[in-house]
Parts: C-alpha cells; structure tokens; sequence
C-alpha cells in the first residue's frame, strides 16, 4: 500500500491542513486578543507546528515514492524562496518566541 493509500495519513493531513487554515483565519484577528486568548493562540501554533514536523518527517522517512517525491516538491517550492524545511520551522519557532516576548512584557 502507498503512502498516501493510508486512511490514517488522508484523515490526518485533512485535519492537519483545516486546523492550520483555522489558526490562520483566527489569527488575523490576534491583535484584538486579550493576553489569555493571545497565550492560547500562541500554544495552539506551537503545538500544530509540532504536528506539522511530525508528519514531514513521516514524508522524509518514508521510502513511498510519491511520499518521497512530494518532500522534493516540498524542499523545492522553499528553495524557491531560499529556505530549507528545517529554516522554516525554526522561523516559526522564532516567530512564535517573539510572540511570547511580547506577551510577557504586557504584563
């Protein structure tokens, strides 16, 4: 059975991908957040970015020619921009650390 075969991996990437798409539509409305509600935007993201490595890295450990393939696209369309997966999680995480800083300083 192939990569993307799997009912699991289709059922996860479906919720992954509409919970990434909720958090972003919620997030446009950050800046009207009260500390709390910033502080759970915040660790809802950390904790779908930790869901996001995650399944990459099922991608990258996979030998599915079609899981493999989709992991070049993947490193291509970001080399586009001149970054790697790993650049992009860790501008994500400094993103959301900055986030952090901020909210502690509204204290």
């Amino acid at each position: 059975m192939g990569f993307f075969d799997s009912d699991i991996i289709q059922q996860e990437a479906k919720q992954l991908f509409e919970d990434y798409q909720g958090l972003i539509k919620l997030g446009n409305d950050y800046g009207r957040f009260d500390r709390e509600g910033k502080k759970l935007y915040i660790e809802q993201m950390e904790a779908m970015m930790e869901r996001y490595r995650i399944f990459m890295k099922r991608f990258e450990l996979s030998e599915d020619f079609m899981a493999q393939m989709t992991m070049e696209q993947l490193k291509t369309q970001l080399g586009q921009f001149g970054v790697t997966p790993q650049q992009m999680f860790d501008q994500m995480n400094m993103t959301l650390q900055r986030m952090k800083t901020e909210l502690e300083k509204q204290k």
